[in-house]
Order: structure tokens, then sequence, then C-alpha cells
């Protein structure tokens, strides 16, 4: 599952990154300054305008900036009214046009632009595209899916703020009267999705109403916004402690607490009765050509939805084999669907209470922190923790996610786990998602880009699911090596969350290219894996209301396998599986393109050594 990262950071929680640009400027040239350094005119050009981008995203998303520890505007929200998108996006345009100009400038002199300038300048075009196109189709005017959404973001503005000071207090309280502003900005967005059918398909907002309802509290003291209250850090003069206390309880009940009523009274008398009855994306406005954005946008590969449909089948059917061949070393008399049906049923595979999950949730981590130096050299400072996922989001969400903490916070890394519906949390799959969302997946893989000090800022905070999820996927496959499945059943877990990204390339491509039913992927799901049925709805609804993002994962994985296969067949003998593993992180997360490119490089370099 993608990390969740700071929920300001985009308009729209459905999307892959925007873009934050600076205007045009003139080309750097060799001037006096400039004696002493031998790079070229365009690779100081570049370093430029990275520089100048990052500061103007700094200035214009407050939460981001908080997010990466720069306190400029910690008392602020950031606006999505109409006129500040279009602002934005033409800064985009603008900024894209003058990368295009310094990369036409060097043209193919690798004296011009290194290998890195390259690979740096290639993930910030690829990114501000995404952002130009995600903006003409209306992205923003749908900012939220079936497990998220800014309101749900916003619920975690106290893990996501710094509470050292009273000014930090002060801004807190800022933020949180901000609120009903913001939500008056999506409201009037999403009504102008309404007016032209770029909605939400209305089956997966169904239960939806606790992700907003569960904040009309009738005392500030019931909120989760009441939590950073009940204590004061020592820096807080204690007679300071009352008065914030008061205008937090303001705060909670004149502006958090009417922001999410004027919220639901919306969704439940607006939009979910105006949302379309269609699931497929090929359905909305300008349809066709908005999905293929996205396969692109989620693959980085040049593939069409058929081609990655026809991949799935492959794939769906290969992992099959593997599964049914387990059943016979097990010596399974009964059919495969008989298997299913026991794995979803027999209590030994179920935590009894929301405690035993997050023991063996715990005890798993630890067990891959103790694998890790056999296969990396080199790890994270950051530690991490295990913790259950907020009560109000967990009906609607997914069985675990990686939560990154703020830059510069005393705070460590998250490994959520979902402990709501434990007859719907199977035992057996326990160990494929924590390799996934901890270590050695997206902790370690996140964690080090972030200590990656040499990169570009824009570098070390971007996220391309391909590489990530791949990344995390593949982890899964690692933990066959590193002994982290104990019985068949887990190792059959394990195979079913394969075959459950490899489901997704057949599913998503299906209902929003192919006209699939929601029940056609309902029964796929359950065929073909043994997901607890609570899980496939979620599951599905997620796919329908965020299209294109589930195919990030096996797409990912397949060309990390290959990579890795094509590493030990050219080097043999001297194959490093840590050195591998140091390569594919060490650019932090790039296109699977730019990955391959790194990993060739890998290999000659072992080569001439």
């Amino acid at each position: 599952m993608r990390p969740l990262r700071s929920p300001f950071v985009h308009s729209s929680l459905r999307r892959v990154a925007v873009a934050f640009l600076l205007p045009p400027i003139v080309l750097a040239c060799a001037t006096g300054e400039q004696q002493g350094d031998e790079r070229s005119a365009q690779s100081r050009a570049l370093e430029d305008l990275f520089a100048r981008q990052w500061e103007w995203r700094l200035d214009n998303y407050p939460e981001l900036a908080t997010n990466v520890g720069d306190y400029r505007a910690n008392d602020q929200l950031t606006s999505v009214a109409p006129v500040d998108l279009e602002r934005r996006a033409e800064e985009t345009r603008g900024f894209l046009a003058e990368l295009e100009a310094i990369l036409a400038d060097a043209g193919d002199d690798e004296a011009a632009l290194s290998r890195t300038d390259r690979i740096n300048a290639d993930i910030l075009r690829r990114q501000l595209r995404n952002s130009v196109v995600s903006h003409e189709f209306g992205d923003w005017q749908i900012p939220l899916n079936a497990d998220s959404g800014f309101h749900i973001g916003f619920s975690r503005l106290a893990s996501n703020v710094p509470f050292d000071t009273t000014q930090h207090y002060e801004d807190y309280i800022a933020r949180m009267r901000a609120w009903p502003r913001l939500v008056d900005q999506q409201i009037a967005n999403m009504r102008l999705g309404l007016a032209r059918g770029f909605v939400l398909p209305k089956v997966v907002l169904a239960g939806y109403d606790s992700t907003y309802d569960s904040h009309l509290v009738d005392e500030p003291t019931e909120s989760v916004f009441w939590e950073p209250f009940e204590e004061f850090p020592i820096a807080v003069p204690e007679s300071e402690h009352e008065r914030l206390r008061e205008a937090g309880r303001v705060a909670i009940r004149e502006a958090i607490v009417p922001g999410y009523r004027a919220f639901s009274d919306f969704m439940k008398g607006e939009y979910i009765p105006g949302c379309s009855d269609s699931i497929a994306a090929t359905d909305l406005p300008d349809g066709e050509a908005y999905y293929d954005h996205l396969v692109e946008s989620f693959t980085t590969l040049d593939l069409s939805a058929d081609e990655v449909h026809e991949i799935g089948l492959r794939e769906v059917a290969r992992i099959r084999a593997d599964m049914e061949a387990l059943l016979e070393r097990i010596e399974w008399k009964g059919s495969f669907d008989d298997f299913l049906t026991f794995l979803r049923t027999d209590s030994e595979f179920y935590a009894q209470t929301p405690r035993d999950l997050l023991e063996k949730a715990s005890y798993l981590s630890k067990k891959a922190d103790g694998q890790l130096p056999r296969f990396f050299g080199t790890l994270p400072r950051l530690p991490y923790t295990v913790e259950p996922v907020p009560d109000h989001m967990a009906p609607k969400y997914t069985s675990g996610r990686y939560v990154g903490p703020p830059e510069g916070s005393v705070r460590p890394g998250i490994y959520w786990v979902n402990t709501y519906a434990l007859g719907s949390r199977p035992l057996y799959n326990l160990p494929a998602l924590t390799l996934h969302e901890a270590v050695p997946g997206h902790h370690l893989q996140n964690a080090l880009a972030k200590e990656q000090e040499k990169q570009p800022d824009f570098r070390r905070t971007s996220y391309i699911s391909a590489f990530g999820e791949g990344w995390g996927l593949y982890c899964e496959f690692l933990g066959i090596e590193r002994g982290m499945y104990e019985t068949p059943y887990e190792e059959f877990g394990r195979m079913t969350y394969e075959m459950w990204r490899a489901v997704r390339l057949v599913v998503d491509t299906g209902m929003h290219a192919k006209g699939w039913t929601r029940q056609q992927t309902l029964d796929y799901l359950a065929e073909n894996t043994a997901l607890p049925l609570h899980e496939i709805e979620t599951e599905t609804d997620r796919y329908i209301s965020w299209p294109g993002q589930a195919l990030a994962y096996k797409m990912g994985e397949i060309k990390i396998r290959e990579l890795r296969t094509r590493a030990e067949q050219a080097l043999g003998d001297r194959f490093d599986i840590r050195a591998f593993h140091d390569a594919v992180l060490a650019g932090g997360s790039v296109p699977l393109p730019v990955l391959e490119e790194s990993i060739d490089l890998f290999i000659a370099e072992a080569l001439e050594g």
C-alpha cells in the first residue's frame, strides 16, 4: 500500500505527484561568479531551477513546508480555490517550458548534463507533465476516494505538526479555525464536478459517512483534534495551559465540528445522490484519454490497458499453478475453493483481540529487522513502531499502511495495522503485509530516501508508485529467502498477496476499460485469492474510486524481479544480493525505465571490477 505522507501536499489524495513551480527565467550563463565551478551552464541552470522551485513549493504549500520541517506558515492551509489552482497550473506550464529549454540546450552532450542531472530532470518533467494533465482533466474536482480524502487527511493534523512551543499551539489552533474555508472550497470544487459528471461512482461511498460523522462530537474533549491539549511540553509555560485549552475548545466547537457537519450535509444531500451509477473511469468526461493517462502515470511505462490486462492474466495463471502445487504438497483433500473457505472461516487463522493482532505484527516486524544485515549494506537511522489504524478511519480502510513522520520531528515511522473487523484480518497474510509496509518495504525504502542528502529536495520527498509499490511487493517475495513464512498457510498467504496484485492488473483494466461489473471483480478476487470477503469489498471499491493506482504494484515488482534475474545471470558468482538491493534503493523513488538503466550500469561496473 502506498505510504501515507503529509495529507496536505496535494489538493487531492487520489493522484500522483503535483508539481510546484516558479515562473520561467532566463537560462544561466557563464559569468565571473561561476569561476571555479567546472559544471556546464546547463547543469548550473538546472540546479538553480530545482532550488527555486523547491522554495516556491514551501511558499505556496504551507502543509508541505511543515511536513519537511519548515515552519514558515504553520498557521495556514493551502487554498484550493479554482483561481489558485489555475494559477499554479499556469506556473507549472511555465516551469515545464523552462526545464524543456534547458534540456534542449544540452541536447545529447554528456558534458552539458551528467547522468544524475538527466535523471533528476526526467523525474521532474514526468511530475510536471502529470500535474498539468491531471489539472486539465479536473482531478481536483474529486478530492477523495473510497478510503482516503482531504477530510481524512486533515483529521491527522495533530500528528503532522510540531507541539514544542506556545507558538506551535497557536499555529495549530489557527489551522483548525481555517478548516471551514477549506471545506467550502472543496465543496465548491466537487459541485463543479457534479455539474459535468466528473464524480465518484455512488457504490463506493456506502458506509463512507463514518469518515466525517465521527468528528461531529458534542464535547471538544471527545474530538481527535483535542489530543495535543491533554498534555503540554515543558517549554509551554503552565500559565498558558488553560488559555490554550480554551482556545482549542472554541476552535473545535466553532470550526472543526461545523466544517465536518457542512461536509457531511453536502455528501448526504448533494454529492452521493448525484454520483454516477457507472464504475468505469472511461465513462467520465474524456474518460478513455483520462484512463490512458492514469495507466502511464502509475506504471511509468508506455503500455495500453489491453496490454496490462494480458500481463495480468498471464500472472494470474502462473501464480494459480504455484498455489495448486502447494495444495498438492500439503496433501489437501478438498478443492481449491474448499481450501479458501477453510482459510476464511477457521478461527485458528484469526486474532481474538486487537492486542493479539498488534503483538503478532510486532513480533514479525522484529523478526524482519533481524534479517536486514544479510540483505542490505545500507540501513536507515530512523526506527519505526506498530500502531492500529485510527478508529475513525478503520471501517473503510485497508489492512495496513506505512506512515512516514514529518521531517525534523522526533516521531518514528509507523506501521499501521487495521484491528477493525478482526475476522477479516487473517494471520496467514500478516508476514507478507509486514514485509511490504515495514521492513524491508516502505519504511526502509522511504527512510533511506529521506536520508539521501545529496538528492535535490524534490527527489527526497517524491513517491513514484510503480517503484515504491513494486519494491513493497518484491519484499514480500524476498521473505521466502529470509525465512519469514513458517507454515504452508503463511506461504499461501504470500501467494495470495501476490495473486491479489496480479488480479489487480486484470480487474482495474477490466472495470475501467473493458466493461467489467463490480460483481465480476468481487467474484474474480474471491475465486483467485484467500482474501476475506470484507477486504475484497473494500479493495474493489478502492480500485473503482482510484483508477490506475492498483496497477503500480505488480508492474513494478515484475520489473525489479526481472532486473535481479538479469544481474544474477550476468554476474554469476560475483552477484552480491546486498549490493544489488543497495543499487535499487540508491536513487530513491524513480520511474521504472530509470531503474532499469541504473541496474544495467550497476551490472556493467560490477563486471569491470
